[in-house]
C-alpha cells in the first residue's frame, strides 16, 4: 500500500469533533481528599456514588504493561462491540463507503455494517478457512475502508495464516481490524507486537473469554496513538463503569490464575478432541487454536436438539457459509466435558 495517512480515513465531520469534557476530565486527581462539587454527584457513599474514571487510568496502566505498549495506544469500550461500532462511525462514511469481512467469521461485523448503513462485501474463506487473497483484491475500491479478520476465527477456530495477514497489512489500503478476542488461547502471539510496524493496524480483545469477565462487558483496541485519539472524540464520556474497572483491575493482576484456567481449558479440549473424534455420527472435528470445537456432524439440527433435551446448550453453525451440519461447542468445566461426552455416546 501507498503511505498510510490516517487523517484522510477519518469521516469529514468526525475530523472536526472534540471530545466531550466530563466533569472527571477536567479534574483527574482521583485519589486526593477533596470536595467534589463539580458533577452533581449523590454526596452519600455507596462506593458508586461519584463518577468513574472516564480515561480508565489505573486500568490502561496496567494493561500497559502487560501489553509493552503505552498508554494513549488503548481505547476500552463496553465489550468489543462497543470499539468495533466506534470504529466504523469514525472511519466509514454513511451510503458511500463499503467494509470487506470473510465468512463464515463473528456476526457482529455486519451487524454493525447495516446499522451504519456501510455496505459490507463478503469474500469466503477457502476450504482450510483462511483468506482468499486474489478475491480480497479484487473487491477492495477506494470506498473500501475497513478489512475484518477474526483470529483465532468464530466459528471455525482456527489462526489466520500470520503470512496472509502480513500480505494484507501491507497490501490493503485501508484499517486492518484483528480481532483477537480468543487469541489468549492460541500458541501464537499477538499482533500487538507489530503495531509499530504498521499504521493501518487495530487489534480488539476482550476479557470475556481468558479472562472470566463476560459479565462485565470490557473490550479493548489496541493502535496507534493517532487512531486511538479520533476514537476517543466520538466514544462516551463514562462508557465503563466503576464495577467493571475494578473487576478488571483485580482480575488482571491474578496471573497466576489466569495461566491456570487458561492451562486447565486446554488441556480439557485435547480430552475433548480426542473423545470426538470417536463419536460415530461426528464426520469431522476442525483443528481449533481457541476454546471452542467446531465439529462436522451427521445432522446438525437433529443432535442440536438432542443435546438440548438432556440439559446442554450448543451453537448450532450450519445457518454460515461453509459451515453445513456443524455445531461449536464450548470448552466447559471437567465435569460439563464429561457430561456431554457421555450424552453423545448415547445418541442413535
Amino acid at each position: 500500500m501507498n503511505k498510510f495517512d490516517i487523517q484522510t480515513f477519518i469521516r469529514p465531520n468526525v475530523a472536526k469533533m472534540k471530545p466531550y469534557s466530563s466533569a472527571r476530565d477536567e479534574f483527574k486527581d482521583f485519589d486526593s481528599e477533596m470536595i467534589f462539587l463539580d458533577a452533581n454527584e449523590n454526596p452519600f457513599e455507596t462506593n458508586v456514588n461519584r463518577y468513574p474514571d472516564p480515561q480508565q487510568r489505573k486500568l490502561k496502566s496496567i494493561l500497559s504493561k502487560q501489553k509493552n505498549i503505552t498508554t494513549d495506544q488503548i481505547l476500552l469500550g463496553n465489550g468489543s462491540d462497543e470499539v468495533l461500532d466506534l470504529i466504523f462511525r469514525a472511519f466509514c462514511e454513511p451510503s458511500k463507503d463499503n467494509i470487506i469481512t470473510l465468512p463464515p467469521t463473528y456476526g457482529m461485523y455486519s451487524v454493525l455494517a447495516n446499522l451504519n448503513d456501510i455496505e459490507n462485501r463478503e469474500v469466503l474463506l477457502d476450504s482450510d478457512f483462511q483468506p482468499n487473497m486474489d478475491e480480497i483484491s479484487r473487491t477492495a475500491d477506494t470506498r473500501t475502508k475497513l478489512l475484518f479478520i477474526c483470529s483465532p476465527n468464530n466459528p471455525t477456530g482456527n489462526l489466520i495464516a500470520s503470512e496472509k495477514i502480513l500480505k494484507l497489512l501491507k497490501t490493503f489500503n485501508g484499517l486492518v481490524v484483528i480481532d483477537e478476542a480468543y487469541i489468549d488461547f492460541a500458541n501464537e502471539e499477538s499482533w500487538i507486537t507489530k503495531l509499530h510496524e504498521f499504521p493501518n493496524l487495530i487489534i480488539t480483545q476482550t476479557l470475556s473469554k481468558a479472562y472470566g469477565l463476560a459479565g462485565i462487558r470490557l473490550g479493548i483496541c489496541y493502535a496507534s496513538a493517532e487512531i486511538i485519539s479520533v476514537l476517543k472524540r466520538i466514544k462516551p464520556p463514562y462508557n465503563i463503569n466503576e464495577l467493571t474497572q475494578q473487576s478488571a483491575i483485580e482480575q488482571l493482576q491474578n496471573t497466576v490464575k489466569l495461566k491456570n484456567d487458561i492451562f486447565s481449558l486446554l488441556e480439557e479440549k485435547l480430552i475433548l478432541l480426542k473423545a470426538l473424534v470417536k463419536v460415530k455420527f461426528v464426520e469431522k472435528v476442525y483443528p481449533t487454536d481457541a476454546n471452542f470445537i467446531l465439529l462436522k456432524v451427521d445432522n446438525a439440527e437433529k443432535r442440536y436438539t438432542q443435546l438440548l433435551e438432556n440439559g446442554i446448550v450448543v451453537r448450532n453453525r450450519s445457518s454460515q457459509p461453509l459451515c453445513e451440519n456443524t455445531l461449536r461447542i464450548t470448552i466447559g468445566a471437567n465435569a460439563e466435558n464429561k457430561k456431554l461426552i457421555t450424552t453423545l455416546k448415547t445418541f442413535k
